[in-house]
This record gives C-alpha cells, sequence and structure tokens, in this order.
C-alpha cells in the first residue's frame, strides 16, 4: 500500500511540473514533414553532388557560400522557393504537433497549457528566437551554407533547455540535435542532408521511442 501511495505521489508531483503530455506522434509527424520538405529542396539545388541545375545554374557553390562572400545574398527565386518551404514544413510540423498532443493530454488529464507547458514553451523560445535571427543574419550576409548548422545547434540548444520540464528522450534529442549541427558546420556543401537526418530521422526516431513508452496500449 505504501509504494502504492508513493507512486501516486510522485505521479502527482511530475504532473505539476514537467509536460508529460507531448506525443510521440507528434514527432514522427514532424519528422516526416521535414524529410518531405528535404526531398522538395533537393529537387531545387543539387546539394548533395553540384550537378542539379536551378534556373541559370546556380548550383552547390552559390548555395554553400553565397552569390558573393563580401555582399549580401540576394532574395532571387531559389532563395524564395527555399524560404517558402522551410515555412511550410514548420507550419504543418506544428500543426501536427498541436494536434496529437492535445489528443494525448486529454488521455493523461494534463492540460494542454498548464504551468509545466508554459514553462517548457518560454525555455524553448528564447534559443529559437535567437536561432532564427542569426540565421536570418547568415542569409543577410551571403552564407546560406551555415544556416543548416545553425538552426540545428540552436535547435539543439532549445531542447535541451526545455528538456528538465517534459520527457526524458527529449533530453538525447537535443544533444543529438547539437552533434549533427555541429558535425555539419564542418561540411557545408551537406547541410541539406544534415538537416534531414537532424529533422527527419531523428524526430522520427525518437518519436518512436516516445510513443512505444509513454503511449503504447493506452485506450484512445
Amino acid at each position: 500500500m505504501l509504494s502504492g501511495d508513493l507512486a501516486h505521489i510522485r505521479s502527482l508531483m511530475e504532473r505539476s511540473t514537467r509536460f508529460i503530455s507531448l506525443s510521440g506522434l507528434s514527432g514522427i509527424w514532424a519528422g516526416a514533414v521535414a524529410l518531405g520538405g528535404a526531398w522538395i529542396a533537393q529537387q531545387h539545388v543539387g546539394v548533395y553532388d553540384g550537378t542539379t541545375p536551378y534556373m541559370g545554374g546556380r548550383g552547390v557553390h552559390d548555395l554553400t557560400y553565397g552569390v558573393d562572400r563580401r555582399g549580401v545574398l540576394p532574395f532571387d527565386d531559389l532563395t524564395v522557393t527555399l524560404l517558402i518551404d522551410a515555412v511550410a514544413v514548420l507550419g504543418l510540423a506544428l500543426l501536427g504537433a498541436f494536434w496529437f498532443t492535445w489528443r494525448h493530454s486529454r488521455r493523461t488529464g494534463q492540460g494542454l497549457w498548464d504551468a509545466s507547458a508554459r514553462r517548457l514553451a518560454w525555455n524553448m523560445l528564447v534559443p529559437l528566437a535567437a536561432g532564427g535571427l542569426t540565421c536570418l543574419a547568415l542569409m543577410y550576409h551571403g552564407l546560406p551554407g551555415l544556416v543548416a548548422p545553425a538552426t540545428l545547434v540552436f535547435y539543439g540548444l532549445a531542447l535541451l533547455n526545455a528538456s528538465k520540464y517534459t520527457l526524458d528522450e527529449i533530453r538525447w534529442l537535443a544533444l543529438s540535435e547539437l552533434a549533427l549541427g555541429v558535425a555539419s558546420s564542418f561540411w557545408v556543401g551537406a547541410g541539406l542532408m544534415f538537416w534531414a537526418l537532424g529533422f527527419g530521422v531523428l524526430h522520427i526516431v525518437y518519436g518512436g521511442l516516445m510513443w512505444m513508452r509513454h503511449e503504447r496500449g493506452q485506450q484512445a
């Protein structure tokens, strides 16, 4: 009886301090969307081998180093296309995350926007905002090849900062994203490949682990 009471008390304390309704299915969805966005982007630039032409022959070297290292990257057709692709991926990923997490929160009985969720969101927002502004600066200065490493690093920092308020798998996802981001900064020509691994494959892997550990077997 005592062990059962202790487990119940521990569960109540965890609910009050950690957002445990984060759904693994939202990670799987985000990963699938990211892989789709990476595939679309790859159709427009020859990131992997530099052989895929795009509107006038702009290829891997321009994407990596910018049109003029002393100047500013112009918002031409390629840049606009990639930005639209990125915004669409982000929007679809957030919609899926909201839906799956809302559905899971109904099962766990935890509010979708309680104190723990607000702490989680705030601790993610600050590094993400800083990362977004840094990426805009990199684009402004004609260094788009560093955007993929920067997004992975800042996303990893955001997850690590917020991991103490949610499931343990998020901490390992954060460290994995950071490792990929640092590695990709030394291999800027393969930025899209690292981006697909980080936002696509890792999300699917860790989302699947979260689902198996915390959601499998729950009744709808």
